[in-house]
């Protein structure tokens, strides 16, 4: 018998785009049960320095309405050794833009140890929530100057 393929992959998930869906999608495809880490309020605070725009629990009900998703967490950190231990998966997935870096490499190094594959997805280029945030807030500001 086959043993499932549990998927784990992180985000904040604020201001929902397609860029965020088509990492869970790609996601969904290479595992079994896919379990989504949305981070806290005051993770998101506390690395940001900045408050998410849509609260935790309503990043949490978005995500979990997804058919692709099969679990939702909190992500209270960012220690992904840490969630290992806790959730046990057999792959983490993670946006193309951390691939290289100090903090990933680390972590693909300790996930090997246990057998765990980190996979990379390619960026969705031109969309973020940062830039959604500057959008929006440069609508709101030219709006207030012509108020």
């Amino acid at each position: 018998m086959k043993n499932e393929v549990v998927g784990y992959t992180t985000g904040v998930f604020d201001l929902f785009h397609i860029g965020h869906l088509r990492l869970l999608q790609r996601a969904k495809k290479r595992c079994d049960h896919l379990i989504v880490g949305v981070s806290t309020d005051e993770l998101v605070e506390e690395y940001k320095n900045k408050k998410p725009v849509i609260p935790f629990e309503e990043r949490v009900e978005i995500i979990s309405a997804l058919k692709c998703v099969d679990q939702v967490v909190p992500q209270k950190n960012r220690d992904k050794i840490a969630a290992y231990h806790e959730i046990k998966f057999d792959v983490m997935f993670v946006g193309s833009d951390w691939k290289g870096s100090e903090l990933f490499t680390k972590v693909e190094l300790e996930l090997a140890k246990y057998g765990v594959d980190v996979v990379y997805f390619e960026y969705t280029n031109n969309v973020s929530s940062t830039e959604l945030k500057s959008t929006l807030q440069a609508i709101y500001d030219s709006e207030t100057l012509a108020s």
